[in-house]
């Protein structure tokens, strides 16, 4: 199977973790941010595989598929053995008004 991550969907993961290291600069150093991107990004190439297909739960990622990890809910689309990640939104911020 071939995935392809949208920069878009990649963006919001390293924004995300870019702002928790902002926030928590003094207990969460570059390992921690470093380790936390690849986790999120490894997790996409579990999507049609061990993530299941759901019904998108917020109306912008109407017309995707959506998967979600226990910290990342990710939109897709999946085209024969092509899965397409085209946004990524972390569970706590997983609300219509966040773009």
């Amino acid at each position: 199977m071939q995935y392809i991550v949208k920069p878009r969907a990649a963006r919001k993961i390293y924004t995300f973790y870019g702002n928790v290291a902002k926030k928590y600069r003094h207990t969460y150093d570059k390992a921690d941010y470093k380790r936390n991107v690849r986790d999120a990004l490894s997790s996409i190439y579990d999507i049609e595989c061990k993530l299941l297909r759901c019904e998108p739960t917020i109306g912008r990622w109407k017309g995707y598929h959506m998967a979600n990890t226990d910290k990342w809910y990710f939109a897709y689309t999946f085209d024969n053995e092509t899965v397409t990640v085209v946004d990524a939104c972390h569970a706590q911020n997983m609300h219509e008004s966040n773009k």
